[in-house]
């Protein structure tokens, strides 16, 4: 079971909270067991009043958005948690994750609604290459995470230090265990072996669950939920471009991007033997009669090149509007390519030349810009909020 404070703080804040009728949600019976349920199991203490102030007083509009946003994906996170025998209430982590948004990315470089850095979604089985990125797999992304999450509580025992340790690493919280000599996550808060954000990530958890457990019973009225992620499958056994794939389907280039936000280019990865692409329900059937009755098969957008003399890597990419990272990919080669006079390679057509540069080192480089200058200007920061823009990107 998750850990909590020492039972006569916990009881005597429940019981406090029950009779005062403040911050224990009193719209319906079953919200309200399962947010108190919720405090038992987890704790709650000012550190959790005072996220829960922040989200239903100061950022209300945008954690109303983040709860609109979240019914796209509970569903299809509810079962695979399931499938896993993890703790339901986890569902909600993504809030102050990445606030649902399948496409946030850090100063840090983590990425996708569960925020995986590179290293650690590589571990938990995700592909990330030139062509996908799956930490933006909706699917994929949440079985890593709920695999990393259940490694984390086999390690710790405790759901509060496994939370700890999803934010810091599992290092940094052994270190602070064996220093502190206790596993009580609220003790080792008030010391100072985990940095601030690490101590502001539970309570800020805690209280983003308690709000989604019963968004009425806070505050949050008429909350309209997205309509849960639904889909059919197809596999291609040939690489297709998204323009393509949204023909055939007979829908909007823009539906297929959304559903598989794991595609980083203008196309299906062609370094595999073949890919399955999700498409709008009900459009399974279209596209496959078009596919069949397409005779002259044209799917894949590239281009060919014939290598002149003096030709470098560099100058092919400069001659052709594209990255010399796109140039190696779309031909298998080696970082410093010697090439041949009358050689014949691929390059991306032009008008894909903006989806051949990866946007999100772009994004950290500003990221990193942007924290600089507010060290500089030795401004106060505000408390941490894993969905604040300067943490984990817009989300709203």
């Amino acid at each position: 079971m998750p850990d909590a404070p020492p039972v006569s703080q916990s009881d005597t804040i429940l019981s406090t909270l029950v009779e005062s009728k403040e911050l224990v949600p009193q719209s319906v019976t079953p919200q309200k067991t399962d947010v108190e349920t919720l405090y038992k199991n987890y704790g709650f203490n000012k550190a959790v009043e005072k996220s829960i102030n922040y989200y239903s007083k100061r950022i209300k509009e945008n954690f109303s958005k983040v709860l609109s946003r979240s019914g796209r994906y509970l569903s299809v996170i509810s079962e695979i948690f399931k499938e896993k025998n993890l703790p339901d209430e986890l569902v909600f982590l993504p809030i102050i994750e990445s606030g649902f948004n399948m496409h946030a990315y850090s100063p840090k470089r983590a990425a996708g609604m569960w925020q995986f850095i590179a290293g650690t979604g590589k571990r938990y089985g995700l592909k990330i290459d030139w062509w996908v990125d799956e930490r933006h797999d909706p699917i994929k992304a949440t079985v890593a995470a709920a695999d990393y999450l259940s490694d984390l509580y086999a390690m710790f025992g405790s759901w509060n230090l496994a939370l700890a340790a999803y934010n810091a690493g599992e290092g940094k919280i052994y270190r602070a265990i064996n220093k502190t000599k206790t596993d009580d996550f609220w003790e080792i808060r008030n010391t100072k072996h985990i940095r601030k954000e690490t101590k502001d990530y539970v309570p800020f958890y805690i209280a983003a669950t308690a709000i989604a457990k019963d968004p009425e019973g806070f505050g949050f009225d008429n909350i309209t939920y997205y309509e849960p992620l639904a889909y059919d499958e197809v596999v291609i056994d040939a690489p297709m471009d998204i323009e393509a794939i949204a023909r055939y389907a007979e829908v909007d280039a823009k539906e297929i991007r959304d559903l598989n936000p794991e595609l980083k280019r203008w196309c299906t990865p062609p370094n595999v033997l073949s890919y399955t692409v999700r498409i709008p329900v009900g459009t399974k059937e279209n596209f496959l009669a078009n596919l069949t009755n397409n005779t002259e098969r044209n799917d894949f957008s590239a281009e060919y090149y014939t290598v002149k003399k003096g030709d470098t890597l560099k100058k092919i990419a400069s001659r052709t509007g594209v990255s010399t990272d796109a140039i190696i990919a779309l031909n298998s080669l080696s970082k410093n390519p010697q090439f041949k006079t009358g050689e014949t390679i691929l390059v991306p057509p032009k008008e894909v030349a903006h989806l051949t540069k990866d946007l999100e080192d772009g994004k950290s480089k500003k990221a990193v810009k942007y924290k600089k200058s507010r060290r500089a200007s030795k401004k106060k920061r505000g408390s941490y909020l894993a969905t604040s823009t300067d943490k984990k990107g817009k989300t709203s």
